[in-house]
């Protein structure tokens, strides 16, 4: 990959898209790529950190789990996404949850001490970098929140929601088809919940024509009737 094709690649992410020519150069002397495929692991949970990960095309699952082996997923990250969110400025850190290829996924990435060293040196990538940062911490505090105050249903139905601002295409009528094909046990898995009440709540919608499946089972919401179910 040429220095054109890698430069453009990287402009791609908000963090690096305003930076000048001059400021891009060591980025692009840092960065290397790799494609990988569906179900391979980028890294797990507790290793230590060597890199910084960025997303040029597919996606990629961030996830826990427990002592007993159960699953919390924390993100399906696409294209456009940095990876993963904590451990810039800490010495040896390690990573904090398990990433798996969600699908066939190529990547960017820097290593980690390089990246530190870019933060310091430029202070705008940093300030960027901030601002990823509070996007993420005010998505985990209205998650957190759905989680105390809302039951089953409810956490559900803003879920869907929230996955149409990140994982939806507008359709005509106010639909929004969900282009990732999330399983009712990762839907479940996302809100700490379980498979079988995900499976009724979506019964129920589809029931009332809030929600249906297209030919290729992806889960289209009709927004406006979805949004008038929230309780606040």
């Amino acid at each position: 990959m040429n220095k054109q094709m890698v430069e453009g690649l990287l402009r791609k992410f908000d963090i690096f898209k305003d930076l000048s020519d001059i400021e891009m150069e060591p980025i692009i002397e840092l960065t290397k790529y790799r494609t990988q495929p569906k179900g391979t692991h980028v890294f797990f949970q507790d290793d230590p950190m060597t890199n910084i990960y960025f997303i040029n095309w597919g996606k990629v699952k961030i996830y826990k789990t427990d002592f007993n082996g159960k699953e919390q997923i924390m993100n399906i990250l696409k294209a456009g996404d940095m990876f993963p969110h904590q451990g810039f400025f800490n010495k040896d850190a390690n990573y904090p949850a398990h990433a798996v290829v969600y699908e066939e996924t190529m990547l960017a990435y820097i290593p980690i001490e390089d990246f530190r060293k870019l933060l310091i040196t430029q202070p705008d990538i940093c300030m960027k970098l901030l601002q990823v940062l509070s996007v993420l911490i005010a998505d985990l505090q209205t998650r957190l929140g759905e989680k105390i105050m809302n039951d089953t249903r409810e956490q559900i139905i803003k879920l869907l929601l929230r996955l149409t601002q990140s994982h939806g295409e507008k359709l005509d009528g106010g639909k929004i088809v969900l282009t990732t094909p999330f399983t009712n046990q990762e839907l479940a898995n996302m809100i700490g919940s379980s498979r079988e009440s995900v499976s009724r709540t979506l019964s129920n919608l589809r029931k009332n024509k809030m929600v249906l499946n297209d030919k290729d089972g992806h889960i289209v919401i009709d927004f406006p009737k979805l949004h008038e179910e929230i309780i606040y």
